[in-house]
């Protein structure tokens, strides 16, 4: 691999480096969410209000959590090859590479035989309701024997961004949205394929973008099938990193899967508005993850190089990035709730549902600043156990806490959901804390 394949971020104006990088992640966050949202409207439209509440209820969070969690530790392991490639060192690069690719294969292939067997059993745990469970476990299925696709295209697009280009996965994206929506249109209007159309659609689409990836990562960086390896060195280093960091996702999406569980009692209306609300509540996190991945590049170049002023930086400025636009996002989203979710849904009594759902939590969305850009930068400087840690706290046990004593002292749609802001507050108070010590303990040393 040639060195000059590699963006460098140690040098130059950055302000201009993160936004540069920043854009092209943020539209492609667009772009995916946008052919979800496709999905969503076109089933929920064309097919009924119990098809969207099986493609993206209970089915949608179980995707969420696999998918998530494998995003996490690719991210994670790209980690240590935007560390080398601060350091240029072109050869760890290439081993960091290669074992990627590598775990990808082979953890999708388990994936998929797990998934299959037991999809109907975590169905029945979040108490989705019976008349979902077929077309539920079906679009489950369907999606899981095509997750090797999603897994190749993720861990593709992390090595890119991890050597600062975040044009290309962009670009592979659009197409990808693209090929969805026509097939979206072909499955499900034309051919009248229902939910199975949806997750066909979905999986030939993330086809395309794998492919298109793993060529372009064997032009212009040297992959190759034959070298293929884990490389035990390099493997053991990503997953120091990787592994927290995809429990870390997890600890989103348990809680998220307890906070569905709780919604499904409610019943199909209640469900359907909620899974609109998702693609709804999805725009804001298209934004954060996005800073978060930026920062994580960043921050992990030029930890890797010792330029420790310039992270400083880059994280006040990740700040702006996400405050300006989350605010925006946030006052659109309550005052628009029924436009928003008739986007959906005709269906008066879903939105109905929906309303008190977006008013209960958009209001507090900007406190998550603090946590998806301290957490991308200490990320990028390998620091990943204390973050899981305060995640584990945070999110996930106050989050489940707090739903299992709603449903039993206060059992309403809006006091489950204002287990979200509850812990976004919290986990923003102890992600300052953590980091203003980091940072402190580093103020001494030559970083």
């Amino acid at each position: 691999m040639e060195q000059n394949k590699i963006t460098d971020m140690t040098e130059g104006n950055i302000g201009k480096q993160l936004i540069l990088f920043f854009l092209p992640v943020l539209f492609g966050a667009f772009f995916q969410q946008f052919y979800n949202t496709v999905d969503a409207i076109i089933v929920g439209k064309g097919v009924g209000k119990d098809a969207l509440a099986a493609v993206a209820g209970s089915s949608g969070w179980i995707t969420k959590l696999i998918t998530g969690v494998f995003l996490g530790v690719t991210t994670g392991a790209s980690v240590v090859i935007s560390q080398y490639g601060g350091r240029h060192d072109m050869e760890k690069v290439d081993q960091g590479m290669h074992t990627i690719y590598a775990f990808s294969i082979l953890g999708s292939v388990v994936t998929t035989a797990v998934c299959m067997i037991f999809v109907p059993v975590v169905l029945r745990l979040m108490r989705t309701p019976e008349e979902l469970m077929v077309d539920s476990t079906l679009y489950l299925r369907i999606y899981f024997t095509g997750i090797l696709f999603n897994f190749i295209y993720n861990a593709g697009a992390s090595i890119l961004r991890a050597l600062g280009d975040s044009k290309r996965p962009l670009f592979y994206l659009i197409i990808c949205t693209a090929v969805n929506i026509v097939l979206d249109l072909i499955l499900i209007i034309g051919l009248k394929a229902g939910v199975a159309g949806a997750a066909a659609a979905t999986v030939i689409a993330q086809a395309v973008s794998a492919v298109l990836v793993t060529r372009e990562l064997m032009r212009s960086a040297g992959l190759s099938i034959k070298k293929l390896h884990f490389h035990r060195h390099i493997l053991k280093q990503q997953m120091a990193i990787g592994i927290p960091d995809g429990i870390q996702y997890a600890m989103y999406d348990i809680p998220n899967i307890v906070v569905q569980s709780a919604i499904n009692v409610f019943g199909t209306n209640a469900m359907a508005a909620w899974a609109a609300f998702g693609k709804i509540d999805a725009v804001y996190w298209m934004l954060s993850s996005s800073v978060g991945t930026a920062i994580t590049v960043f921050a992990g170049q030029n930890y890797g190089a010792g330029r420790m002023k310039r992270v400083k930086k880059g994280i006040g400025i990740s700040m702006l990035l996400e405050f300006i636009p989350g605010v925006l996002l946030c006052v659109v989203m309550y005052f628009c709730s029924p436009q928003l979710l008739g986007i959906f849904t005709d269906d008066s009594a879903v939105i109905a549902e929906g309303i008190p759902m977006i008013r209960t939590i958009a209001p507090y969305y900007w406190v998550y600043l603090f946590v998806e850009v301290f957490s991308g930068a200490l990320r990028g400087m390998g620091d990943v156990v204390i973050p899981l840690i305060m995640t584990l706290l945070g999110v996930g046990v106050v989050r489940i806490l707090w739903v299992v004593l709603m449903e039993k002292f206060c059992p309403t749609i809006p006091a489950i959901a204002f287990s979200y802001p509850v812990t976004w507050i919290l986990t923003a108070v102890l992600f300052t804390i953590y980091f203003l010590y980091r940072m402190k303990h580093l103020h001494n040393s030559n970083l």
